[in-house]
């Protein structure tokens, strides 16, 4: 490698890292950052978190060796330098499209993604595991967990927080501090690590103690040792214990994320103790592009088509999100009793609003989906109208709270499930293929799943009002269909055209189904439970096909045949739909692959055989 210039190209980059000068790095942290701006402005994905966490990223590189050592990276939202480091340079231009590779952490893809990611608060747990493993095995490599303090709003973080500090692992949590997760965080944690964020005093009395002690003849090492390995008041007076070592770690921090030598300090000091350490490290969201840093929060994701410069502040205002967000702000224009709750979505959900409009009727509970749902519960046995809202794939979180605490004694509670089908470029962490047959298992629930920004509205004021349990109101990602061919309902219509085939569908894609010639068409909005009057259609037919933007096992689909079935139905029933999970593409893509696109669902109707009920 040149002495002097450092080429991210370098096929020899993570091998030769550590032998780079501190201004060789710093010049490598502003190609990384060049690079991901120039590829995220164009591809789409998470560019506030990435370009905070790119010196931290170069020295864990420099002084742990991946994929000895296993890094687990909490969500992923971060991973972008760990990439370019690990041998992908040259498909880095191909991040988050089909069959390139993924905006999180996949093992498949490299042997330096020690964990899949792609959901808040796992690492600790899942780097607990592998250090554990390690030890049992015999290596004496690290595991070491990179979390933001966002995803310490999420209880899973605190039951590995738990276990991790009585292990005799060789563990390292690294916490990348910003004071953000996608939203500001709240709580009372992110309280208190506002109150040691600057507290650098901490860490530089720790270090005078232990130097004075050092430096004393015959007694001052062991006591020094005896000091450190109490849990004694006399070790509280001098050192100011935090909470992690009061859970059993080592803690080293604050520590400034974008000032290599530090870091590295820290990294090494942590190394070579060989128990747990929590390593604290203050980063800037956003670091190196000024939109970003100004707005961390609206510059966590860009959208597929890239950067518009003629939107400076990201912002979306034509989406079924923003009109959730809006109807529910005129609902509760008259009724204040309606109470908003999300987890750490405010503007991905389009609750932004709301809150600046309601803000005691507001409640932002971090990454914490379980926890909504039981809040949610509370308020409403407290007289209120709790709305939930909630992207579908992390709403799979909280399903033991939706049985147990809310469909249990019928509390009506209203979970609005954002970004409900295919989400794209994401990938399988985060399509929202699930959620149906995860809702239809549980007892005292309505689902609705909208095609139109109208019948969204028309659904949400009935899950608010006119229903009662758990009301679901399920919506896409993005604008509603260019073209809308029946008027809106919020429960079915049926659209006869003297046919003896039907087709049937709901949400976003069942508009395509008017296009098709020689059919009727039966749009579902109000999809479970299953009215009577739908099964009395179903009957007058010869052939049915199903097309379900979701997972085929457990989904309306089967549950519309099973209940046919029981009516006696025994003509030819058809299901287009999803089969295990979904990487990533554009949405418009993952619909063609399925056949669930306008020629694909023609296709179908067309050629296939089927399946006959009586077999």
């Amino acid at each position: 490698m040149n002495n002097d210039k450092v080429s991210l190209k370098d096929p020899e980059l993570l091998r030769e890292l550590s032998s780079l000068t501190i201004p060789q790095c710093e010049q490598l942290c502003r190609e990384i950052r060049k690079k991901i701006i120039e590829t995220v402005c164009r591809n789409g994905g998470h560019l506030s978190s990435n370009l905070g966490a790119v010196e931290l990223t170069v020295a864990l590189h420099r002084v742990f060796r991946s994929p000895a050592d296993k890094f687990v990276w909490d969500v992923g939202h971060q991973v972008y330098t760990h990439k370019l480091l690990t041998g992908r340079y040259d498909d880095f231009s191909t991040l988050r499209k089909e069959n390139g590779i993924s905006g999180f952490c996949r093992p498949e893809e490299s042997e330096h993604d020690a964990f899949i990611s792609g959901h808040s608060s796992t690492s600790i747990s899942a780097a607990l595991g592998l250090a554990e493993a390690m030890r049992l095995s015999g290596d004496r490599h690290h595991a070491i967990a990179i979390i933001g303090d966002g995803a310490f709003t999420g209880g899973l973080a605190y039951e590995g927080l738990n276990n991790a500090g009585k292990s005799n692992d060789n563990l390292i949590i690294i916490l990348n501090h910003n004071d953000m997760s996608i939203s500001k965080n709240v709580g009372a944690f992110a309280k208190y690590l506002t109150s040691i964020r600057g507290n650098t005093a901490y860490l530089d009395a720790k270090k005078r103690i232990e130097n004075i002690l050092c430096k004393t003849p015959v007694v001052g090492e062991p006591i020094k040792n005896f000091i450190t390995a109490s849990k004694s008041a006399l070790k509280s007076v001098l050192y100011h214990s935090t909470m992690f070592e009061d859970m059993g770690f080592v803690y080293l921090g604050p520590i400034d994320g974008h000032n290599i030598a530090e870091l590295e300090e820290a990294f090494r000091a942590a190394k070579k103790l060989r128990r747990p350490v929590f390593v604290h490290v203050n980063t800037v969201k956003g670091k190196g592009f000024r939109p970003a840093e100004i707005n961390p929060g609206a510059f966590h994701a860009l959208p597929s088509s890239g950067y518009d410069r003629s939107n400076p502040n990201n912002e979306v205002t034509d989406s079924f999100s923003e009109v959730f967000g809006a109807k529910l702000c005129s609902l509760a224009d008259k009724d204040d009793s309606i109470c908003a709750v999300t987890a750490a979505m405010k503007y991905g959900t389009g609750l932004q609003h709301f809150a600046a409009k309601y803000g005691n009727r507001f409640y932002d509970v971090g990454i914490a989906e379980q926890h909504a749902v039981t809040f949610s519960a509370g308020l409403a046995k407290g007289g209120k109208l709790p709305v939930f809202a909630v992207y579908s794939s992390f709403l799979q979180r909280s399903y033991d709270q939706l049985m147990h605490d809310a469909a249990i004694d019928n509390t009506h509670i209203v979970l609005g499930i954002d970004r409900a089908g295919f989400v794209g470029e994401d990938g399988e962490t985060h399509q929202g293929l699930y959620d149906v047959p995860m809702l239809l298992t549980v007892p005292n629930t309505t689902v609705y799943s909208p095609s139109t920004y109208k019948e969204l509205e028309m659904c949400l004021e009935r899950a608010l009002y006119r229903t009662d349990g758990i009301a679901a109101v399920r919506y896409p990602k993005g604008t509603e269909h260019e073209d809308t061919f029946a008027e809106d309902t919020d429960s079915f219509l049926l659209t006869r055209n003297g046919s003896r085939k039907l087709a049937v569908s709901y949400g976003r894609i069942v508009h395509d189904l008017y296009g098709i010639d020689g059919c009727d068409v039966l749009k579902l909005v109000k999809i479970y439970p299953v009215e009577k009057e739908i099964l009395s259609a179903c009957m007058d037919y010869d052939e049915i096909y199903f097309f379900e933007e979701g997972s085929r096992s457990g989904g309306i689909g089967e549950k519309l045949l099973s209940l046919l079935y029981a009516e006696g139905y025994r003509g030819k029933y058809v299901i287009t739909a999803v089969d295990g999970f979904v990487k990533q593409a554009s949405a418009a893509r993952c619909l063609e692959k399925y056949g669930l696109d306008p020629e694909g669902m023609r296709k179908i109707m067309a050629l296939s055989e089927g399946m006959n009920v009586e077999t």
